[in-house]
Parts: C-alpha cells; sequence; structure tokens
C-alpha cells in the first residue's frame, strides 16, 4: 500500500471512531439547555398570565372565545415570483409582511374588532374616538391615531394578548384584527432596505 492511500486509510478510521464515539452514552445537560428551556418556560408563564389579564379585563371577549376552536388567519404571503426583478421586489418589501393570527389571538382579535365596530359607528373626531376607546379599555397612550385619505385611522396592540386593530373611521367604519409587522408594532412600516 502506497503511503497516500495509508495516510487516507488512517484518515477514515479517526473519523469512524470519533463519530461513532458518542453513540450510546447520554450526553449531560449544559447550562445553555437549561437556561433555554427555563426561558422558555418562562415566555409560557407569562403569555398565559397576559391571557388571564386579558380575560378580566375584556369579559365579552373572553366570553366569545371561550370556546372556540383554533383556527389560523389567512395567509398574507403570496407566492415567490419568478421574475428576478419581482423577486428582488418581494423581498425588499418583507418587512410589511404580518405575522399570522391563529387560535384564540384569531378569535380575540375578531371579537375586539366586532365590538370596536359596533361602539364607533356614531364617532366622527379624534376626540370622541379616542374617549371612545378609552372606555372600551384600550389606553389612551397605546392607541395611534391618524389621517388617511380624509378619514381618521387608529391602530393599536389589544392590552395583554395582543393582536393588532386598525380601522378607519369611513361610512361604514372598517376595524379589523391582524398580527404585528414582522419588524415589530401594528403600523405599518414605513421605508425598507
Amino acid at each position: 500500500m502506497n503511503r497516500l492511500t495509508a495516510a487516507s486509510a488512517g484518515l477514515f478510521v479517526l473519523l469512524v471512531v470519533s463519530v461513532t464515539a458518542g453513540c450510546g452514552t447520554e450526553r449531560p445537560v449544559d447550562d445553555a439547555d437549561d437556561a433555554a428551556t427555563s426561558a422558555s418556560a418562562s415566555y409560557e408563564a407569562q403569555r398565559k398570565a397576559a391571557e388571564r389579564k386579558h380575560d378580566r379585563l375584556f369579559r365579552d371577549v373572553a366570553a366569545v372565545c371561550s370556546d372556540a376552536a383554533p383556527t389560523a388567519s389567512p395567509s398574507t404571503a403570496a407566492p415567490e415570483p419568478t421574475d428576478p426583478e419581482a423577486r428582488k421586489y418581494a423581498e425588499n418589501h418583507a418587512y410589511k409582511q404580518l405575522r399570522p393570527l391563529q387560535g384564540a389571538a384569531l378569535c380575540r382579535g375578531q371579537a375586539h374588532a366586532k365590538r370596536i365596530t359596533a361602539a364607533l359607528e356614531a364617532v366622527h373626531s379624534e376626540a370622541d374616538l379616542r374617549s371612545k376607546l378609552t372606555t372600551l379599555g384600550y389606553p389612551e397612550s397605546t392607541v395611534e391615531v391618524y389621517k388617511t385619505g380624509g378619514s381618521l385611522g387608529f391602530t393599536f396592540s389589544v392590552p395583554e394578548a395582543g393582536p393588532c386593530i386598525t380601522g378607519l373611521l369611513t361610512s361604514p367604519v372598517k376595524v379589523e384584527a391582524h398580527g404585528h409587522y414582522m419588524e415589530g408594532g401594528c403600523m405599518e412600516p414605513r421605508g425598507g432596505h
């Protein structure tokens, strides 16, 4: 056997031994695994506590969604374009994509949208809008009000449970629930990369 073949065979044996050396043995759990598990459990506990607080604040919404069957919001993702220029445009505007609402979050969002729509039918001014939303339990400090196309618009994240609510004071009033934008927040981000 020549030297190159012997060296290759030796490297192969060394590789096989090192790969199989850990087979059948248990790997001790390290601190990173513990921290990840702990963080996940902590996040889940915080989420459930926030949902319970939401349900105390908005009992009517909680009652509607207590027996709701899990569903998912329609996907907002479009199929990937085949044209390279269109693909680049889609990539540059990905920051405008919404996180999907699913299950209880979708039900809560739709129930909030429905109760807000009913309450805003007679509202026409910014002061009345802010007052009505505050009366409904949505803190004024969290509501973003703006003008769009001659109409008043608003957006906010539902306290504690968090789907976004966006609406327009048009005739009829339009209110919808949606997930947060990929870059964060309930307002559609301006600009991109």
